[in-house]
Order: structure tokens, then sequence, then C-alpha cells
């Protein structure tokens, strides 16, 4: 004689197979939680590490075909003060918008600086942009930033603690903080001028 599962079995059958299904799904989304936990902490702790600054906000116009329209425009600088620092520019209907926007641009636009063991620069630079021209040289200890305006910000940014910074020409922010990104895009450090020169650090300091 075969075994015949009776009614009250197949009942308590059907009855746990959902339970067990249901236990399932509860810890893949537990697992799922920790995992989208995991990616906003990381996510959180890349995005503290920079900061951002505003140089400038202004109120700018376009005119169209209906008449004028207004808008805001946003001057960021964006750096870790690490030898990572970016200039943005942004513009929207509100500022909250025009600053989110230049900080994103920014982020694209960052420049690798060499800092030496001092937080200075390892050579003099200079650089251009539009009618501004700025002058960057390397400073000893304990000197500080002696710079003013977007040149100042975007320096501290980029975490030189003793530099001097001459502005030359215009004085319009965007195109200072612009000329000086360039300035510090163009430095490099001994050993990287020996090796682009094919001369050892000896010929190049005689």
């Amino acid at each position: 004689m075969t075994d015949t599962p009776t009614k009250q079995e197949n009942q308590s059958k059907t009855e746990n197979a959902p339970s067990s299904n249901s236990n399932e799904q509860r810890r893949g989304n537990r697992n799922n939680d920790r995992k989208r936990n995991r990616r906003g902490d990381s996510k959180n702790e890349r995005d503290s590490e920079w900061q951002e600054r505003v140089v400038q906000i202004r109120r700018v116009s376009k005119t169209v075909k209906g008449g004028k329209k207004m808008s805001f425009r946003a001057i960021v600088v964006v750096g870790n003060e690490k030898g990572q620092v970016g200039v943005g520019v942004g513009k929207a209907g509100d500022v909250i918008g025009a600053v989110r926007k230049g900080v994103s641009d920014g982020k694209k636009h960052l420049v690798r600086v060499p800092l030496t063991p001092n937080n200075s620069i390892p050579t003099l630079s200079n650089g251009r942009d539009g009618a501004a021209n700025v002058l960057i040289r390397p400073a000893a200890p304990g000197t500080g930033v002696i710079a003013g305006g977007s040149i100042r910000t975007v320096l501290e940014l980029a975490g030189i603690k003793n530099v001097l910074a001459k502005r030359l020409g215009s004085k319009t922010p965007l195109n200072n903080a612009r000329a000086a990104m360039v300035a510090l895009s163009q430095l490099r450090t001994h050993k990287s001028a020996s090796r682009e020169r094919g001369i050892s650090l000896e010929q190049l300091y005689s």
C-alpha cells in the first residue's frame, strides 16, 4: 500500500510555502538596503572631501522675442585642499540652481597642482586669460597666501599655504580665477621638468 498525503498535510505544506518565500524576500530586501547604505556612505565621504566657495553671483538678462529673460550667474571654486581645484560657472533661474550648476561645472574642469612639503608651489608661474594676467611664485614657510579676490580663493582651495600672487591687468573675478588656473596647470616639479628636458637634476640646477 502506498501512503497518500491527507488533506491536512497538503494544507500545512501550502501554508508553509508562502512563509518561506516571504522570509527570502525579507532577507533580499535587507541585503539591498545594506548595499544602498554603503553606496550612500561612500558617496557622502567623496562629497565631504570637496569644498566649494561662491566667488560672485550676478543677475544677468537675455533678450528674447518676448522681452528680457532674467537669470542668475554664479562663479564657484571647487577644491579638496589636497592639490585639486576647479573653477565653474552656472546659470539658472534661481540662485541655488546656479550654484549647483557651477559646482558640477567646476568638478568637470579640475587641475592637479604639485605641492611641495612646505605646502607651496615648486616654481614661478604666469597665467593669462583674456585681459587678466596672474603671476604666482613660491614663498617661505609662514608667509601665508598673499593674494586677493578670486585668486586667493583658488589658491586656498588648492591646498597652497605659502605663496605670493600678483594680479596684472583685468580685475574681472572670472578672468582672474581662470588665469590663476592656467598658472597652476603650468606648474611642473623639478623631477618632471628634468625628465621632459632629458637631463639630470644636477644639470638642471647647474
